[in-house]
């Protein structure tokens, strides 16, 4: 059942993604939001990202500066910036309080001054609940998944959730899971602690996740 996002708070969004389900809304200016637990579970598996030769050389070439948690709020309008989006006024909101309590992240893709393209989410435990990302510059979003999948290995994280699986995610490694194997993993993850923190890893420290993976 829909529910208004003026009734729901960010603590009852944290308990939610702790019991496996997320909000989404039909489109930008519908008020209501819908709690989604999908028979099939997209996830990006930390030890099985995909590093094509190719996005080894763009994070090479050092086009893209990489920050976290530097502009949250321009990374929640990028991926709310398009045509259809679920990210309405109340839930942009309600991550915003997150963001402000800690639990959620963004992470920043800069070409010079310009943010680039990005990704955010929410992290519970060891668990890292990826919301959406955006690009506005060609692999501007790998390049922000691959830093974001080397951190998480980084600091301990087991899971990271993607919702749902695409074409774009698949290539980059993402798989389907069921529902009873994610709240398997879920309930995992939330019993171990790790912190999305920096430093940045440098860009050896990306591209070496093509030895690690492949």
């Amino acid at each position: 059942m829909p529910r208004d996002t003026t009734e729901i708070t960010s603590d009852l969004l944290l308990s939610a993604y702790a019991s496996g389900v997320f909000p989404m809304a039909e489109r930008r200016d519908d008020p209501d939001i819908f709690w989604v637990d999908p028979r099939r579970r997209g996830i990006l598996p930390l030890d099985g990202f995909r590093m094509s030769r190719s996005l080894s050389r763009v994070i090479a070439r050092g086009r893209f500066g990489v920050t976290l948690n530097a502009d949250f709020a321009g990374v929640l309008d990028g991926c709310a910036d398009r045509e259809e989006t679920w990210i309405n006024p109340g839930i942009a909101a309600l991550y915003a309080d997150l963001h402000a309590r800690g639990f959620a992240h963004s992470l920043e893709i800069w070409d010079g001054e310009v943010l680039a393209g990005g990704v955010y989410g929410v992290t519970l435990g060891a668990a890292f609940f990826g919301e959406s990302m955006f690009s506005r510059r060609t692999d501007a979003s790998k390049v922000a998944l691959a830093y974001m999948v080397t951190l998480l290995r980084r600091q301990g994280f087991m899971l990271f959730d993607t919702q749902f699986l695409t074409d774009h995610l698949a290539s980059l490694g993402g798989i389907e899971i069921t529902r009873a194997a994610y709240h398997d993993r879920l309930r995992d993850a939330l019993a171990r602690t790790a912190r999305l923190e920096g430093p940045v890893p440098d860009q050896s420290a990306v591209r070496h996740l093509r030895s690690q993976t492949s």
